[in-house]
């Protein structure tokens, strides 16, 4: 494997350049600054809002100082509340270069879009003289995720991806599953595998909060795709979910923003702290992608049974499908065919091996299928998250 060293000593595997949008009103702006440089690791991120959120501010410092981005640039209209001095200055303290275009100061659309086009270019220009340096698997953050999920993804997509996480984490390597609102009636067996007492209760308590949430809202993460492809209950939806983490030790809790001190297995809790509140939480895959981009994530495994196709801005997706139906039928979207388990044409093990092989292709920069189709998809939105307690990091990075 190959990346891009950053000041912090952590390595890229992409060196992206981010167009980044600081409200809904500069969002035409940026995306047309992108355009023409979309297909050259330019990539389109932002927050909508205009209310300030210290959630959406912590995520996009942690974005725009990710190891995969080498430079940013910011737009910004000019009156809305996000903070872009503080946010430029966390950027270039992080050793990359960003420079800010306020529309509002810049002559309105065409002007902004104008120069905005040829700092990327600048930019890009720089980047693309860096030469890359070795990068080791124990250097490596990879996530998991589930969407667009039916009965064979906890049987064969889900399951195969833990047995890559296992290798990982023998490995030396950082992996982090998602979400405590998808394990819920796990949450027993996860403590179990906590390293300490204190953190399996940390374990219990956030899945007992997600619980709680969604009773609240009058409803959970529980799509009529996922009954109509044959689950039943969010405790067997829960129980295929849990699979992905596989069968290593888990050595920490964190939420959106926090970053794996050391190698291991972590629990990404994307449940909302506090009251329920209008537009808590944004059930959305991509969205739960950009929360686990935002932990440092490198690149995010994705099954999938009923055929999702959605990729990401600043990270690469791999897709593992779940079923072969769909595998059969969506080809050009899935890295993946984790649905011949059920046909008796691989096993756990070796669907296991596959993709963990690619994960290190990949991270030597083979493109996925979601990356080589353009796919940039970036959701971020409002919540609320308390600091992390002290029990929920390992013990030794304290």
């Amino acid at each position: 494997m190959r990346g891009w060293l950053r000041a912090d000593g952590r390595k890229g595997i992409r060196n992206v350049v981010a167009v980044a949008y600081l409200v809904e009103c500069a969002h035409h702006v940026a995306r047309e600054i992108v355009w023409p440089m979309r297909e050259q690791d330019v990539h389109l991120i932002g927050f909508p809002g205009c209310f300030p959120n210290p959630y959406a501010a912590t995520v996009m410092e942690r974005i725009g100082t990710h190891p995969n981005v080498g430079a940013v640039l910011l737009i910004s209209l000019g009156c809305e509340s996000f903070n872009r001095d503080r946010l430029e200055a966390a950027v270039r303290a992080s050793g990359r270069p960003c420079h800010t275009l306020v529309i509002q100061k810049s002559g309105g659309t065409r002007a902004t879009i104008e120069r905005g086009r040829a700092m990327v270019a600048e930019m890009r220009a720089e980047l693309d003289r860096q030469q890359p340096v070795p990068m080791a698997l124990d250097e490596l953050v990879v996530a998991t995720i589930c969407g667009g999920s039916d009965a064979t993804s906890g049987l064969t997509a889900n399951p195969a991806m833990g047995r890559a996480f296992d290798h990982l984490v023998a490995a030396g390597a950082t992996c982090i599953f998602e979400e405590t609102g998808e394990l819920i009636g796990c949450e027993v067996a996860m403590a179990e595998r906590a390293a300490t007492p204190e953190l399996g209760r940390a374990i219990e308590e956030s899945v007992a909060k997600a619980a709680r949430y969604y009773a609240t809202l009058g409803y959970g993460s529980f799509a009529p795709g996922n009954a109509d492809g044959g689950l039943t209950t969010i405790e067997e939806k829960s129980m295929g979910a849990y699979a992905k983490s596989g069968a290593s030790p888990i050595v920490g809790l964190i939420k959106p923003g926090d970053v794996p001190p050391t190698g291991g297995l972590y629990l990404l809790d994307v449940v909302p702290d506090g009251d329920v509140r209008f537009g808590f939480p944004n059930i959305s895959d991509n969205a739960e992608i950009v929360e686990l981009i935002s932990c440092g994530a490198h690149v995010t495994l994705f099954s999938t049974g009923r055929g999702s196709v959605v990729g990401s801005a600043i990270a690469p997706v791999i897709k593992v499908c779940a079923n072969p139906e769909t595998y059969r039928r969506m080809p050009d979207d899935m890295d993946v065919d984790a649905g011949r388990i059920l046909e008796g044409r691989g096993t756990l093990d070796t669907v296991g091996q596959e993709v963990f092989d690619l994960i290190q292709r990949v991270a030597a920069g083979e493109k996925t299928k979601s990356e080589a189709m353009g796919h940039q998809e970036f959701i971020l939105t409002y919540k609320q998250f308390e600091p992390i307690g002290p029990a929920c990091l390992p013990a030794r990075a304290a």
